[in-house]
């Protein structure tokens, strides 16, 4: 396995010209013009609080790119239209990129029901894909790299956490699709792991805004934590209107919110009060490599954005990823990339030190606990490294997916393996 860091004022900086010209990919090249990337992330509509800021650290780590000489020679173009969190129009965009601009790499979509609905055509195409939102996992597939925290890493260290500190009664409010279900599914494999209680399950449409009936069912069941795996502008309303039912004692733990859309920012206290978030990072955690400045580069660059999320920081390290992976290739040819990247590689992130599973195309990533207390300030605790442990060791009968030996699409769920 090499072990390759990066640095904004370093990037790239050896070798980066002496590697040639490129070589165009399957489905890359723009027609021979040099490199293309393209960024389908949501500045409008119902994700834009999301998707705004993982635009903003993909354009930043790209223009660092540009700005150091290019790579293998060459100046990066962008394609960055936006999608405006509208399915339909990403599937349109992505089959645009991928067939007129012919992109050497691709970057797109918050939701998983975005990854799932584009997910075809980057499959028919053999498009190298980085996926970078935290998601319920699963995901075995030849040309995408899920590179966000899965629901196994977030859930797995925020759930123990808090059942170790207030009690094993857990009540589960989740959003009523692919990512919610799964996650609850998960909440589940590690109550069956370690003994704990699920005294209540909900499942809330994505278009739900109020919240009193279920925390009038939250109060009647009086667990010992709450889980929420609850998404997007709708949803949010649960946190104030919890506070509103002055529920805060009742602490939640949560693989969504804090680190997602900052709603320790933008509501006032005691809203989060007492929410724990499963994370890989967070704008507070600021930047654990020597001498760098992660949040510091990403407001010169962008002063008015609104905040630095978890997403964000996983845009911006795989940019780099894929930039090593070509410079080691010595081409844009995707399916060499891809052989690069699939054996493995180490990468010094803002959130640590990272690797790259190359057989199953996901982290081994720093997990730790966001606390977010009653002014709504955060602090970290429970550091843990944790790695794709669901695809590596326990699907297909334990052989686990392995991209390396294997042609596969699939999407594996918790109920291949567990009984949930």
């Amino acid at each position: 396995m090499s072990e390759y860091s990066f640095t904004r004022r370093s990037v790239l900086a050896s070798g980066a010209t002496a590697l040639g010209l490129s070589v165009a990919g399957c489905s890359g090249g723009g027609g021979g013009s040099g490199p293309t990337v393209g960024v389908l992330e949501d500045r409008s509509g119902n994700f834009q609080l999301n998707g705004t800021s993982k635009w903003q650290a993909t354009r930043l780590a790209l223009e660092e790119i540009n700005e150091n000489g290019g790579l293998l020679d060459e100046e990066i173009e962008i394609v960055d239209p936006d999608p405006q969190s509208d399915n339909s129009r990403y599937q349109e965009l992505t089959e645009r990129l991928i067939l007129q601009d012919q992109v050497d790499a691709l970057w797109a979509g918050y939701s998983s029901a975005t990854r799932e609905a584009i997910r075809p055509i980057i499959n028919e195409n053999e498009q190298l894909y980085f996926y970078t939102t935290q998601y319920e996992g699963g995901v075995c597939d030849n040309t995408i790299f899920p590179v966000g925290a899965t629901a196994r890493q977030q859930l797995g260290i925020v759930t123990p956490y808090l059942a170790d500190e207030f009690g094993d009664d857990i009540y589960i409010i989740a959003a009523d699709y692919n990512f919610g279900q799964l996650s609850g599914d998960w909440v589940n494999v590690l109550a069956q792991e370690n003994d704990y209680n699920i005294v209540g399950e909900e499942y809330i449409p994505l278009d739900e805004t109020d919240f009193s009936s279920v925390i009038n069912r939250i109060q009647n069941e009086d667990p010992d934590f709450i889980m929420s795996m609850l998404v997007g502008a709708n949803h949010e309303n649960f946190y104030d209107q919890r506070a509103t039912n002055d529920i805060t004692d009742i602490p939640i733990g949560t693989s969504t919110t804090l680190a997602q859309g900052h709603e320790h920012i933008r509501y006032d206290p005691p809203a989060l009060a007492n929410v724990y978030a499963g994370v890989s990072y967070m704008e507070e955690l600021g930047d654990l490599r020597d001498g760098e400045d992660f949040v510091a580069d990403f407001y010169d660059r962008w002063p008015d954005a609104n905040y630095l999320n978890q997403e964000a920081q996983n845009n911006y390290f795989s940019v780099y990823l894929w930039a090593e992976a070509v410079e080691e290739a010595g081409t844009f040819d995707q399916q060499e990339v891809i052989s690069v990247l699939e054996e493995g590689r180490d990468i010094s992130a803002p959130s640590g030190d990272l690797t790259l599973d190359g057989a199953t195309h996901h982290m081994e990533h720093e997990m730790r606990v966001g606390i977010c207390d009653g002014n709504h300030e955060i602090s970290f605790d429970g550091q843990e490294r944790i790695g794709p442990s669901f695809l590596r060791e326990e699907v297909e009968g334990g052989d686990g997916c392995d991209l390396r030996e294997q042609d596969s699409t699939t999407q594996y769920v918790p109920s291949d393996v567990y009984d949930v």
